[in-house]
């Protein structure tokens, strides 16, 4: 009910943010929820105009694509341990766990890592960007990490670390994998790679 309410205020204009609270308060919401509600309800004409920039696996074929490191790999993580995934309303999966900024290596990270570079062998890429942001702690590592098994995985491409990760995917020339909304917005094109691994695990997201 809460979703229907701040997708009907968002579609009539009302800013994000004070849509969520008010609906939120409303209903006495805890802030876990204020955060789904947040990234899970989208205005109905943004969500057409993001969905209109995703493509297939099957069209990413001898092309480059740049990916969004630490969004991609933490989505697919969340999936592998069965934290909480929502298909947003722009058609995107985004999980809430919200531990970007103090993120840590798990043993899940190397299985999430081998799903994401099987998909992107798969698809036929010929070149793969993976960028991590730089101000994460030991990402170098995870950066030194990636290329290796890149290299065992025979994906060609690089996975380094930069400050300004969303410049730089924003400004791509080639398709984008990500599921951050804002860099959705920028990008020509999209491709959502931890939806190809929920389908390829048969994981169901959670749809509001």
């Amino acid at each position: 009910m809460a979703a229907e309410e701040v997708r009907y205020l968002l579609d009539r204009g009302y800013p994000s943010g004070p849509a969520v609270r008010f609906v939120s308060d409303h209903h006495r919401l805890p802030m876990q929820w204020r955060f789904v509600l947040t990234r899970v309800v989208v205005p109905s004409d943004l969500a057409a105009s993001r969905k209109g920039k995703r493509i297939s696996l099957n069209e990413m074929g001898g092309r480059t694509v740049a990916v969004d490191g630490y969004n991609v790999l933490i989505t697919v993580e969340s999936l592998l341990v069965g934290a909480p995934v929502y298909l947003c309303d722009d058609g995107f999966l985004r999980d809430v766990r919200g531990i970007f900024r103090r993120y840590r290596t798990s043993d899940y990270t190397t299985l999430a890592l081998s799903e994401i570079l099987s998909i992107l062998k798969e698809s036929g890429v010929r070149r793969a960007e993976l960028l991590f942001d730089q101000q994460i702690s030991r990402s170098g590592e995870l950066a030194a990490k990636v290329r290796g098994m890149m290299a065992d995985s025979r994906v060609f491409g690089c996975a380094k670390t930069a400050k300004d990760v969303d410049r730089r995917l924003k400004l791509a020339e080639c398709p984008v994998a990500t599921g951050d909304g804002a860099i959705v917005d920028q990008a020509c094109q999209v491709v959502d790679l931890p939806a190809e691994v929920a389908k390829r695990r048969r994981i169901e997201a959670i749809v509001l």
